[in-house]
Order: structure tokens, then C-alpha cells, then sequence
């Protein structure tokens, strides 16, 4: 099953793409902040608060410790206040870490156990009651006191327990850092990753936008310029591969219809020229008085008849011409042909038609040029047809110019006919050489059917050569081919 992808559906994936990849990385970015929110506050909730804890309640055991060994020695009230004092600020610095279990936090099993333990002994509460009360039983003291052993142990528990804690610090320190260098990276990846699928899908839809639509472009101009396109290798399923299939379509169709059209003129034409020969044949036994003597009215109209059956005979010649001289179906005999005796072999061949209407042929070829391979009747003939029309536009007792340019860098002669004629439209000038196309100036004027300058197009082209053309209204025009000169 071949998937069908519009051209609107590429350009939907190719934004979907970007889009998810954008917002997959802002997610992915998200996720790490969130982690690293996560890790900063228990350092800040937990590991500060019990770095703070451990800090004082070593303090204050170590106060508490050194004020009953003052009272014990010198019997002064004052220093079992200041171990009461110690004592409260033990208890709630105690319980200021144990409360993180229910702030949801894990803590060692050390302080639980610290906690436990002290329950065992009178807390500050119950010293301050002693300390408020009027009478004092000295005995009662006595049970205030914590044993050194016990106190020393907690010492040593909670110093452990801060060692571990700045450990635990350290580490997260290390992992925050690695999260904000990881976050750092996945979002430079994304925007990487964004930027070079953003790219690859310009680039994939300019190329499968731009080479269809090039395509397109170069056979519709083949069309235009009065050549069969060649089928488009577009095979794309979306709106261009409708439109190539549409088009190769259509480009069979005019080949086909083009292909039928030469071969009706051709039998037509062959068909013509037999019953036209006789004609013409008896039109000509009966003007030279073979059949019979005629008077001068009916030679006058056996005249007009004659002249009309010429013309019709070059009408069907240059009908037949144009469906032989097609591109890729000439058969040409290739020669060395040397420019300068080309051009005056073209040059004589018009010169009667010239005198004709007083016109000077001028030969324009510098010296030493290479020469073209090429089969030099057609190629005549396309000279010949530039040269005749020239002399038909061209007024009496004017100029028509016969030369040749050799373009070095490019190895290439250029065969051009100038000519001081009425000039040719702009409008006209594109489709000069399309078959049976004829200038809007003389299609009321002159004579013919449009064909000398496609045969002209049809004999270069064949040469792998181009055909031009620069004119002016009223200053003249100057046609011309331009072909490849020989290796040296």
C-alpha cells in the first residue's frame, strides 16, 4: 500500500518534528530542574538543619557536662541553672532533628535512638520545677545528672552522624553539579537536534518543492519554443506527481497528434505533387503553343496559372521540409565546413534576388577562423532562408550583410544575416521560430505559412546549435545560429 503524502501533509510532519522535539526538550529540561529543586531542598531542609543540630547539641553536652562537674565541686545553685539552660537547648535541638522524619526526610536510626535514651532521664522540665520549687533536697540533684559515659557516647554518636551528614552534603553538592551540566547538555542536544531536523526539512521540501517545479518549468518552456518535452521523472505522490503525470500526459498527446499531423502533410503533400506536376506540365505545353496556337489573353491567364502552380509547389515543399526536418530525425552527411566559403556559397546563391531589387550583399568573415562540422546543404539551406527572407523585408537599393563571429572562450562561431527591414514586435520576436507562426506586421502583407524559420530551428538544433534573433522597429533585424567549432 504506497502512503500518500500531500504537500500540505509534509509540511504538517515537518512542524509536528520540529515542535515535538522543541517541547520534548523543554520537558526533558524540566524534569532535570525538578530534580535538582528536589535535591536543593532536602540539602537545605535536612542536611543544613542537622549540620546546625549537631553542632549545638555537641555544644551544649559539653556545656551541660561542664556545669555539673561545677555544681558537684562547689554546690552553687547557678550552675545547675546554666545545665538547665544547656539541657533545653539540647532537647530542642534534638527534637528540632528528629522532627524531620515527619517533614517526610530519613534521618539515622542514631538520633531515634539518642532520643530514646534521654527519655530515661529527668528533662529540663523537670529540673526547672526542681529549680522553682522553695525547698531543695539536695539527694533529688542527684538524679538530674546524665553519666559521663553516656554523654561521651552521644558525643561521639552525634559526631559521627555530622561526618556523615557533611558527606552527604558533599555528594549532593556533586550531583547538583552533575544535573545542571547534564541539563546544560540535553538542552544544547535539543536545540541541536531542532535545528538540524528544522534544516533537513527546509532543505528536503525545497528539493522536493524545487526540482518538480524546475522540471515542470524547463518542459513547459520546451512546449513554448515548438519542441516535444521529454517525459518528467517526477514520481512523488503528492500534488507535483499528479501534475508530472497530468503533464508527460499531455506531452504524449501532442507528440502523438504532432507525429500524426507530419504524416498527414507528408501523404498529402506527396499526394498533391503528382496531379500538380501534370498540371503544371500542361499548363506549360499549352503556353509553348505545343497543343495548338493561343492568343494573348489566354497566355496572360496561362501565366497567372503557372505562377500560382510554383507558388503552390513551394507551399507543399516547404510542408514536406518541415516534417522531415525535424530534430533527431535528419539524416546528416557531417563535413568540415570552412566559414568563409560557406558564407559566399550562400552569398552567390541569393545574389540574383538581390540584384533583383538592387540590394548589395556584404560579406563580413575575418580571416583564419576554425571550421564547423556539420552537413552542409541543410546547413545552407538554413543560411539561405535567413538570407531570402532578409531580401524579401528588405527595402530597394538597401544592404543585407552575410558574416561571422568566432567567440574563442566559449569555441563557438556565430552565422548571422542583417538586414535594414521594417524590424520585428517584441511580442513577436519569442515565437519567431514556432511552426506556421508569422509576425501580426505580415500575416496581411505577405505571403507563406511560417515554416522557413522553424526549418531553420529544426536544421541547428539538430547541430546541437541555437537560434537568435536582436531587432529594432524601424532599424532592421538580425537572425542568426550560433554552432561549435571543430576540435583542433
Amino acid at each position: 500500500m504506497n502512503l500518500r503524502f500531500s504537500i500540505t501533509g509534509k509540511l504538517l510532519v515537518w512542524f509536528l518534528a520540529v515542535i515535538a522535539i522543541f517541547y520534548g526538550t523543554i520537558l526533558v529540561l524540566y524534569i532535570n530542574v525538578q530534580q535538582v529543586v528536589r535535591l536543593s531542598g532536602s540539602i537545605v531542609a535536612k542536611n543544613y538543619a542537622i549540620a546546625s543540630g549537631t553542632k549545638k547539641m555537641m555544644g551544649t553536652l559539653l556545656s551541660m557536662e561542664e556545669n555539673k562537674q561545677k555544681y558537684l565541686l562547689l554546690k552553687k545553685v547557678d550552675y545547675l541553672v546554666f545545665f538547665n539552660e544547656a539541657q533545653r537547648a539540647f532537647e530542642e535541638n534534638l527534637a528540632q532533628v528528629t522532627r524531620l522524619t515527619t517533614m517526610g526526610h530519613d534521618i539515622s536510626d542514631v538520633w531515634l535512638n539518642i532520643s530514646n535514651d534521654y527519655s530515661n532521664y529527668p528533662n529540663a522540665a523537670e529540673v526547672s520545677t526542681y529549680l522553682a520549687g522553695e525547698i531543695k533536697d539536695p539527694e533529688a540533684v542527684n538524679t538530674f545528672w546524665i553519666p559521663e559515659s553516656i554523654v561521651n557516647d552521644w558525643i561521639s554518636k552525634i559526631s559521627g552522624e555530622r561526618l556523615k551528614n557533611e558527606q552527604e552534603i558533599e555528594q549532593a553538592t556533586r550531583e547538583l553539579n552533575r544535573k545542571g551540566r547534564l541539563s546544560a547538555k540535553n538542552g544544547l542536544i535539543g536545540l541541536a537536534v531542532s535545528s538540524l531536523v528544522g534544516l533537513l526539512g527546509i532543505f528536503y521540501l525545497a528539493y522536493s518543492m524545487i526540482r518538480p517545479l524546475r522540471e515542470l518549468m524547463d518542459g513547459i518552456r520546451e512546449i513554448s519554443s515548438d519542441r516535444l518535452s521529454k517525459s518528467l521523472e517526477i514520481r512523488g505522490q503528492d500534488e507535483f506527481g499528479e501534475l508530472a503525470h497530468a503533464f508527460n500526459e499531455m506531452s504524449h498527446r501532442l507528440h502523438k497528434e504532432e507525429r500524426m499531423r507530419s504524416d498527414f502533410i507528408s501523404m498529402l503533400s506527396h499526394e498533391i505533387r503528382t496531379p500538380l506536376t501534370s498540371i503544371r506540365e500542361s499548363v506549360n505545353m499549352i503556353r509553348e503553343k505545343v497543343m495548338g496556337p493561343i492568343n494573348s489573353r489566354q497566355e496572360k491567364f496561362l501565366g497567372i496559372a503557372g505562377s500560382e502552380i510554383s507558388r503552390i509547389s513551394d507551399l507543399l515543399s516547404h510542408l514536406m521540409q518541415a516534417s522531415r526536418l525535424e530534430p533527431g530525425l535528419l539524416n546528416m552527411q557531417l563535413e568540415p565546413i570552412d566559414p568563409h566559403t560557406f558564407a559566399s556559397e550562400c552569398a552567390n546563391s541569393i545574389k540574383l534576388a538581390a540584384e533583383a531589387k538592387n540590394i548589395e550583399l556584404l560579406i563580413q568573415v575575418p580571416p583564419q577562423l576554425p571550421p564547423i562540422v556539420g552537413d552542409r546543404k541543410q546547413l545552407q539551406q538554413a543560411m539561405l532562408n535567413y538570407l531570402s527572407n532578409a531580401v524579401k523585408f528588405s527595402e530597394p537599393d538597401t544592404r543585407v550583410t552575410v558574416g561571422v563571429r568566432y567567440q574563442r572562450s566559449q569555441s563557438q562561431l556565430s552565422f548571422f544575416v542583417k538586414d535594414n527591414g521594417p524590424g520585428i514586435l517584441d511580442e513577436d520576436q519569442a515565437f519567431l521560430f514556432n511552426k506556421y507562426y508569422r509576425g501580426q506586421r505580415e500575416r496581411d502583407r505577405l505571403e507563406g505559412v511560417g515554416l522557413g524559420l522553424s526549418i531553420v530551428k529544426n536544421i541547428v538544433e539538430s547541430h546541437h546549435g541555437t537560434v537568435w534573433i536582436n531587432s529594432q522597429v524601424g532599424k532592421g533585424s538580425t537572425f542568426g545560429f550560433t554552432l561549435p567549432s571543430a576540435p583542433e
